[in-house]
């Protein structure tokens, strides 16, 4: 064992990674709990599993996207996010995720267009209502 500890990268001479135990439900519900708790490094490697073996899941991918985010990788996040709200264009949570990931990079024109339409569509989410007011504001503080 080196002084770096077992298993670490640095340690492997070129072999692939071992896959995760179980199949793409059992990476999907693991990551939604590492989600959960906090921890989305480790969500995004199971999360990004299992969004390779069923690219066509939207609740995979809007997992991933969450993961994304939550690893600072905004641009990775929107993208992903994207790609849901063109599948399914009404998907309020898509649209959230993309105006916030949006707002991180620093396009709150965008940012503002995506969290308006999630807020239109849930009137009641607080959550919604909120980053759409501090888009505004930020977008408005700009001009």
């Amino acid at each position: 064992m080196s002084v770096q500890g077992p298993g670490r990268p640095e340690d492997s001479q070129g072999e692939e990674p071992a896959a995760p135990g179980g199949g793409v439900y059992e990476w999907y519900t693991r990551g939604l709990e590492l989600l959960r708790t906090g921890s989305a490094a480790a969500a995004l490697q199971l999360l990004t599993r299992a969004a390779d073996a069923e690219p066509a899941s939207l609740s995979i991918r809007e997992a991933l996207a969450r993961a994304q985010f939550g690893t600072r990788r905004f641009g990775d996040a929107a993208e992903t996010f994207r790609e849901i709200v063109r599948e399914e264009p009404a998907e309020d949570y898509a649209l959230f995720g993309l105006g916030l990931a949006l707002s991180r990079l620093g396009d709150f024109e965008g940012a503002v267009e995506h969290l308006a339409l999630a807020a239109a569509m849930r009137p009641d989410n607080k959550d919604y209502a909120n980053a759409l007011r501090q888009a505004r504001a930020t977008l408005a503080s700009r001009e």
